[in-house]
């Protein structure tokens, strides 16, 4: 399906390789305005083509003057696209547009104050001293000519800089990220006041484009949905149950992974909706005799997406002929799997760990949005709050939350735990303050004493964060009584289990999952 909206002004966001790229076009999307991540490489040609209302050039870790560093070409600066250039971008920009750019005596990383010495268009309604967030160690110290100084901080003498007349514009700070407290206005400003952004992308317009793409693209053909009964798949389901409602089967397949009573949930949600274009599969067995003893995550991944597959194969042929299958990919999956310049971090088992053979056709309505969007479409498509607002779980479910070898005692442990922990969050009305919160059986043991005997069982983490956008998090600061009363019934209730400890890595430098 295609990725731009052509009935929309798009900001393209060229990657760079930054943590931050996937914010960056999320923060623009917030702002209604379309947005779409491209590698930096991308040919200005093909640039053009898509007559974008702007660009944004990403942060990178990257030196302008490293062999091989990543560039684009100076004939995008005379487009007459207005650009935006974010830390490396800025710093590219002055580089190619004729300034300089040294290295820094010293990094600037964290809280920075800024000096608005020029408001111009970028600027506007910024007073300072602003705080802003910094992440670079090269700094521009010359603008180029018939470009001019807009900001200060006491690291960057150009913390800021533009050419109102060619719409080209640079900040060495980072105004996607919430530590950067004018970024909002920052962003707006050259959205609205520099690129001219009519302010129409809304989950709304969404719906009515993308139910006509699906009917484009699927015609009179069959279409097997994969539904987890997650948020993502979900929605991907009900757009589909507009677009198409007669020739959708949605299939649930309980993988034997899931958390506990999860299954059981599903069905009292979905077979209401559907009736029998819902069909339940127990595979769970299926997924554990091919999961034994296997430790590596990605080797997981690879099993599940794959078992998925076939399963859905075995059991659809079962219900007559389908044409394609539906998944509830989105975009920091297709990011997080290596797209872009971005390196892979993880292979999701619905990108990367689908087979080659595969004899359905993709279906994925949902792989250029982020998760706030998706809630936001889900309720506009009127699902229940008991689905729109459930936190995320991952595709290969507790299967990457038992850290090492896979074994049904191992799956059992973690499921119990974690439904503990629910259990108690819930008790004290935390649920609706936390992002994400959930329980990793650990790949060791730990000596322990229980009933005056020495014991030799796992440990588990306790992992609970809060984020706005799951591209950055920190760790929840839950009670200290609260996670006494966790540990203790963990210990107590579930066997092979003698020592809790609690996750407080942020995300970078950590992801919210362990595997």
């Amino acid at each position: 399906m295609a990725a731009s909206p052509p009935t929309h002004d798009t900001i393209i966001v060229l990657d760079f390789g930054a943590q931050y790229v996937q914010l960056i076009a999320r923060k623009v999307r917030e702002q209604n305005c379309y947005s779409e991540i491209l590698p930096f490489d991308t040919p200005v040609a093909d640039l053009l083509a898509r007559r974008p209302a702007g660009i944004i050039l990403s942060g990178g870790p990257s030196s302008v003057y490293e062999e091989g560093a990543p560039t684009v070409a100076r004939e995008l600066f005379e487009a007459g696209i207005p650009i935006l250039g974010i830390c490396y971008g800025e710093q590219l920009m002055a580089h190619l547009c004729g300034g300089e750019v040294t290295p820094g005596t010293e990094r600037e990383y964290g809280h920075a104050m800024l000096e608005v010495v020029d408001e111009d268009e970028l600027l506007r309604g910024v007073s300072g001293p602003a705080q802003v967030w910094m992440s670079h160690g090269d700094r521009v110290t010359a603008v180029p000519p018939g470009f001019k100084v807009l900001a200060c901080s006491p690291n960057a003498p150009v913390a800021a800089m533009g050419h109102a007349e060619r719409k080209l514009y640079g900040v060495q700070f980072h105004p996607e990220v919430h530590h950067t407290l004018c970024g909002a206005d920052v962003l707006r400003n050259f959205l609205y006041g520099v690129c001219g952004c009519a302010g129409d992308w809304e989950p709304g317009s969404f719906i009515e484009e993308t139910v006509q793409a699906l009917r484009a693209q699927i015609g009179d053909k069959r279409v097997l949905c994969a539904l987890s009964g997650g948020v993502d798949s979900s929605v991907a389901a009900a757009l589909l149950n507009r677009a198409v409602p007669d020739q959708l089967t949605c299939m649930f397949i309980d993988h034997g992974l899931l958390r506990k009573q999860e299954a059981e949930q599903v069905q009292a949600v979905f077979w209401p909706m559907l009736g029998d274009r819902f069909v339940f599969v127990d595979a769970a067995d299926t997924f554990l005799d091919k999961l034994e003893g296997v430790a590596d995550p990605e080797q997981k991944r690879r099993i599940i997406g794959e078992t998925f597959i076939r399963v859905f194969e075995e059991e659809s042929s079962k219900l007559g002929e389908f044409d394609f299958i539906v998944h509830g990919t989105l975009y920091p999956d297709v990011i997080e799997s290596g797209g872009g310049a971005t390196a892979t971090i993880k292979t999701h088992h619905n990108v990367g760990g689908l087979p080659a053979d595969m004899k359905y056709t993709n279906v994925e309505p949902l792989r250029r949005l982020f998760k706030d969007e998706v809630r936001r479409l889900g309720r506009e498509l009127g699902l229940p709050d008991e689905i729109v607002q459930r936190q995320p779980f991952p595709g290969p479910g507790l299967a990457v939350r038992v850290a090492g070898p896979i074994s049904r005692d191992r799956v059992e442990m973690v499921r119990e735990a974690d439904a503990i922990l629910r259990e108690e969050i819930a008790r004290v009305g935390w649920g609706g303050r936390l992002s994400q919160y959930f329980v990793v059986l650990l790949d060791t043991f730990s000596v322990g004493v229980m009933g005056d005997g020495r014991t030799y069982a796992h440990p588990v983490v306790i992992r609970a964060v809060t984020t706005e956008d799951f591209m950055t998090a920190d760790w929840a600061k839950l009670p200290p009584e609260l996670l006494g009363k966790i540990a203790t019934r963990i210990v107590n209730e579930v066997k092979g289990v003698n020592r809790v400890l609690y996750d407080i890595t942020t995300k970078p430098p950590g992801t919210i999952e362990w595997e």
